[in-house]
């Protein structure tokens, strides 16, 4: 049987849903964090620790920072500029809405 070249191109690549599921996952732990930073945290600021020793899963270093950068981008976080070249801090934006979505800016 003959395959083409798109078929061979494609035989190493992951699925369509599976690129699709991983960004929609990167969104709802967005937005667990998002609510637990408007409703369970009442300190108007955050750290990078403070995200992944309290807050939601996931709990590692670089999937809390790569969350709060996205919050970040989209009006919920303002970074703030720490005295370490290797800490992160942001101040929480509190906003009059009674159930925050990520895309309510």
């Amino acid at each position: 049987m003959v395959k083409d070249i798109f078929e061979r191109l494609d035989k190493g690549r992951p699925p369509a849903e599976a690129v699709i599921s991983k960004r929609t996952q990167k969104i709802q732990h967005a937005q667990k964090l998002l609510d637990w930073l408007q409703h369970a945290r009442t300190r108007p600021t955050i750290s990078a620790r403070d995200i992944y020793t309290y807050g939601p899963r996931p709990r590692d270093r670089e999937s809390a920072i790569d969350l709060a950068k996205s919050l970040v981008e989209h009006g919920w976080l303002i970074p703030i500029q720490t005295h370490r070249y290797d800490r992160y801090e942001w101040q929480v934006v509190r906003k009059p809405i009674i159930n925050p979505t990520i895309f309510n800016v």
